[in-house]
Parts: C-alpha cells; structure tokens; sequence
C-alpha cells in the first residue's frame, strides 16, 4: 500500500511538471504580481511557519503542491528508532487567485481529516511614503474528520465531524532579518465530549524568523491556550527553512503532530519537558500555471 501510494504522489508531480509551466522563483516575488517598490515582501518564506499559517500568500496563478511528514516522539527510544516507525502526512494543494487571495485543500493521515482554508490579505506593509508598519490577514479554515468512531448509542451526523478556524495574522518584517507574526486563533467544534466542555476555544500564536543567510532561516512558532482541553499541552516547534527557487524545506522539531488548527493547537498530547519531541518536514513546489496576462483585471 505505502508503495502505491508512494507511486501516485509520484506520478501526480510528474503530470503537473508537464502541464504546468514549473519555474525557479522566489514563491512571494512573482513579477507579474506588479507590486508596489514600497509593499515589503518576503516577511517569511513559505505560507506556512511550521504548521500555523504565516502571512504569505502565493503569487497569483501560482500553485503550490505541499507535502508535510510528521514522525513519532524522540523519546520512544531505540526500537521505534526513535520516533521514524510512526509517521503521519499531509498533502496539499494551495493556489493563488490574486495578489490578495488564495486558498488551499489537504488531507491528513492523522485522523483521517480532510481540510480546505482561504487566506485574504486585509493589509500589507508598507515602507516609503505610506508607511504601515505591520500587514494583517485573515483566514478561516473548516476541518472534516473522517476517521470512523468507536461504536456507540449515538449515530454522529456528517456535521458532528466538522470543526473550523479563524484567525487573524499580524505580521511586520522589522528589517532583513527578523520577523514576527501573532496569530489570534478560534477554533470551533461542532461537536464536544460533554456540556461542560465549551465548542469555542481561543488561542495566541506567537511566531518569529530570524535570517541566517540569503536561502536559510530559523523559524519559531508557539500557541497560547486560553480555552484548553483536558489532557493537551500548548504547542511549540522550533524549526530552519531552506529556500532553493520554486522549492522550500522546512525542517523543525515540535511537540505536536497534527496538521490542522483543530490537532495542533488544541489536541497536541506531548510536551516538551518529558521529551515529546517529534521531527518532521514539509517540502513545497511553486508551479506557474496562469501566465501574467491571463490575470489582467484580477487585481485583487
């Protein structure tokens, strides 16, 4: 099964590679996406910081193909090789539609969940003239759990299985080298455990990268619960991006192991202080598929 799997992901990106017009460029400096000298670009590299969101969108007409690797804890010692026999992915796909928009789908091993976001910048920075010293987005993410439950008394609807994210990014790329992000995050379930346990629940991610060179940086991410389930442990993941043209590699070490905002805010089960600490990766390609006169009148 792992073979054939392996098999369709590698078919699929050979498809694409021979109908999309695949190209070694920067993911946020497209240069049909006529953005102004003032507008700062490049405050992170890639969409993502490590699970969260970052404030980046792709360039319009261009899609990104995402493929995240989550292994088990580093502390399940020599027999599990620590951590590598257990692994969780997802696949995803996010396109840019303008300058301003773009949004994504993706499935996850983990929980078997399916999930789809739209990102919106609301505000960009700005140097020059005009300065604005931070730029914000919005997203809002809905998450689909398909993994079958225990039988019980209580047949779940299809909408029991539904939970969905809002979030706000406010970022600003303070110089060449260091840039932060907080992301004010509510997640809510359709359906919880018991009356006493609320559907909302509202969080702080806190996010940083810090340059080292032209191509490599370290990245940081951190999310505050102020709602919390029983049981779970505020997130935190620690991690380096390395940007070669249409390809970032994220690597990083985190203590959770979910994808979505639903797992990795609110569900992540170790902590950092007993060893909890999972490796994983996410490998990026940027694919050019509607050329710049193609999004003539889409300038938003």
């Amino acid at each position: 099964m792992k073979v054939k799997v392996i098999g369709i992901i590698i078919t699929s990106i050979c498809f694409i590679q021979i109908h999309a017009s695949a190209q070694s460029v920067d993911l946020f400096e497209e240069k049909y996406n006529n953005q102004s000298p003032d507008i700062v670009t490049g405050t992170f590299k890639s969409t993502r910081v490590v699970n969260g969101q970052s404030i980046e969108n792709v360039g319009a007409g261009v899609m990104d193909f995402r493929i995240s690797h989550r292994f088990g804890a580093l502390s399940q010692g020599a027999y599990n090789l620590f951590g590598l026999d257990q692994a969780s992915m997802r696949v995803g796909l996010d396109f840019g539609l303008s300058k301003r928009i773009m949004f994504g789908i993706g499935r996850s091993t983990y929980e078997k969940q399916y999930d789809g976001f739209m990102k919106i910048k609301l505000v960009q920075q700005q140097d020059g003239e005009r300065f604005i010293p931070f730029g914000i987005s919005y997203v809002a993410s809905s998450i689909y759990k398909s993994l079958k439950d225990p039988v019980t008394t209580y047949t779940p609807y299809i909408s029991d299985r539904f939970s969905f994210a809002h979030q706000l990014l406010i970022a600003s790329k303070l110089n060449d080298y260091i840039s932060i992000q907080l992301s004010p995050t509510i997640v809510h379930y359709n359906l919880v455990d018991s009356i006493k346990t609320p559907n909302d629940f509202k969080s702080l991610g806190i996010s940083s990268r810090i340059r080292i060179s032209k191509r490599v940086n370290l990245t940081s991410e951190y999310y505050y619960r102020f709602d919390k389930l029983v049981g779970y442990y505020n997130p935190l993941s620690i991690g380096i991006d390395i940007e070669t043209g249409g390809h970032v590699f994220q690597l990083h070490v985190s203590n959770s192991n979910g994808m979505t905002e639903r797992t990795f805010i609110n569900e992540t089960s170790g902590t950092w202080s007993k060893g909890d600490l999972c490796f994983g990766f996410n490998i990026t390609r940027a694919f050019t598929i509607r050329k710049p006169k193609e999004l003539r009148g889409v300038n938003w």
